[in-house]
């Protein structure tokens, strides 16, 4: 067990960032496929591919999620993996040629470093070039680079935010797991307590989101876009329909570890992978359920393993300055 992402046989987990302008992407490529499910709660999404992952729909597999920085822009690093894809010959298979299907979703990092520096398809081709089945960074990589938590003082008063996951094994075989890029508006909770967010005036003291918002702070605009994005991945064999129900059922990891959460700047997604491996009769009150502790998780992983970078203060730095 890596107790992370990639203990769901046929996945590969890909990243590159860029330090100087605080970007990235991430790519989570499954060359047999994946069935895929997706539940957006954000009210400002950015998104690739989503209508295809409704049930309804007739393609039943993903070859690749990705997770982007760099806001609509970052959008064109899906383009990369689709690139590289298709010269491995992977993909849906149309007669004359086998297209990819790859899906993703971004979020706003273009206001903590270099806006004119996004995600683009060279990076996301080199995210697939970097794909690894046993190597997974967590913190400040792929798309959680640029990524902060509690902006409702705005970019000034935020903490390091980044991306990270965790896995459940059961004794039946199922592997739950999950892999988010944490960007939010609001503070990062572990057992009730904030851990990352909103900081004082002298950055060495975590305040409380939600009671500042009761007292009338809130730095408006563009400047406080965030969202948190990701995946679960399963080994369980799922339909898409059902995929759907274990995204719609993990955002309650959001809301055990990020709080406010969903909010109208926000373009809050959660994909959904099932690689079939385990032919067992899927329990979605029990995946469900799992989904959302490894998402809970995966947030708080994010945030334990970041680092503090260009005077964004980390939770590591606020724990050593105690």
């Amino acid at each position: 067990m890596y107790n992370n992402i990639l203990d769901v046989k046929g996945l590969k987990v890909g990243q590159v960032e860029d330090e100087k302008a605080l970007t990235g992407c991430t790519v989570v490529i499954c060359e047999n496929g994946a069935t895929c499910g997706v539940d957006v709660r954000g009210s400002a999404p950015g998104t690739r591919e989503t209508d295809l992952l409704d049930p309804i729909n007739s393609v039943q597999k993903v070859h690749a999620v990705v997770l982007s920085g760099g806001s609509a822009f970052g959008l064109e690093s899906t383009c990369g993996v689709s690139k590289y894809l298709e010269e491995k010959n992977i993909g849906f298979d149309v007669g004359v040629c086998k297209v990819p299907i790859v899906t993703g979703a971004v979020l706003f990092d273009l206001a903590v470093g270099d806006y004119k520096v996004r995600p683009d398809k060279e990076m996301g081709y080199k995210a697939c070039l970097n794909a690894s089945k046993t190597e997974l960074k967590q913190g400040n990589y792929g798309a959680g680079c640029g990524a902060t938590v509690g902006k409702v003082k705005g970019l000034d008063y935020v903490t390091k935010g980044g991306i990270g996951s965790y896995s459940i094994k059961l004794d039946n075989g199922i592997v739950v797991s999950a892999l988010i890029a944490v960007n939010a508006f609001g503070d990062v909770y572990e057992d009730g307590q904030v851990i990352a967010g909103v900081l004082n005036d002298d950055k060495n003291e975590l305040l409380n989101t939600y009671e500042m918002m009761k007292q009338g702070v809130m730095k408006g605009g563009f400047s406080i876009d965030n969202t948190t994005i990701g995946v679960v991945a399963t080994n369980a064999k799922l339909t898409k329909a059902q995929c759907k129900k274990i995204s719609q059922m993990s955002h309650d990891g959001y809301a055990k570890a990020i709080f406010p959460i969903h909010t109208p700047h926000d373009g809050d997604t959660i994909f959904t992978m099932s690689t079939g491996e385990v032919e067992v009769e899927a329990d979605l009150t029990l995946l469900g359920s799992l989904a959302t502790e490894v998402v809970e998780k995966s947030i708080i992983n994010a945030i334990k393993n970041a680092k503090s970078i260009q005077n964004i203060v980390s939770y590591k730095e606020l724990q050593e300055s105690k």
